[in-house]
């Protein structure tokens, strides 16, 4: 099976541009920039609950805490939101009138929160509008890891916010490129 594709800047305003189409934008919006600016998997975007986003005050944290029962490996993991992702999160969070700290933060049709499944399936149907072949739930994430990798960062921090144990793993998902090959040259 071959990996999830790895999105272009242009294809992540694709995405964006199709969703704004959406009945429910903001927060369409919201779970897709969990995966790409935050590296969140689908299934832990799907379990988040209002207390784990939005603090006593109502504020956007500027760290969600992923407890252990959200994560693929079981380990519990702090996601860091930067200035953009906290911005999205809190034009969503504006449009919620339930306050129940318990509730799952990202809402369905029936007013209840997603199942992985359900939100691998929403995911899927997206990228399909969007026209965009190969690409999966998983895309964001690998764009999240790739995007960081071309930066700079260095893999165990990478493996660190993936909550990667192993850096093999980490190393799996950034998508090399020739614009990371030329830039690497240039620092000869």
């Amino acid at each position: 099976m071959s990996q999830a594709k790895t999105l272009t800047p242009q294809e992540v305003k694709q995405v964006l541009g199709i969703i704004a189409l959406d009945k429910h934008a903001k927060r369409n919006r919201a779970m897709f920039l969990l995966t790409c600016l935050g590296g969140l998997r689908v299934g832990e975007v799907a379990q988040l609950r209002f207390c784990d986003v939005m603090d006593e005050n109502n504020q956007v944290r500027n760290e969600i805490r992923l407890l252990a029962e959200y994560t693929k490996g079981k380990h519990a993991r702090t996601v860091f939101v930067n200035e953009r992702l906290h911005k999205e999160l809190t034009i969503y969070a504006n449009e919620l009138t339930r306050i129940n700290p318990t509730d799952p933060f990202f809402y369905t049709q029936k007013r209840t929160g997603f199942t992985p499944n359900t939100l691998t399936q929403h995911f899927f149907w997206l990228y399909k509008r969007a026209g965009l072949n190969g690409a999966s739930s998983h895309s964001g994430r690998r764009t999240f890891i790739t995007t960081l990798a071309a930066k700079g960062v260095g893999v165990r921090v990478l493996a660190a916010l993936a909550g990667h144990a192993n850096i093999s793993t980490t190393q799996s998902y950034i998508d090399v490129n020739d614009d990371m090959k030329r830039q690497a040259v240039a620092l000869i």
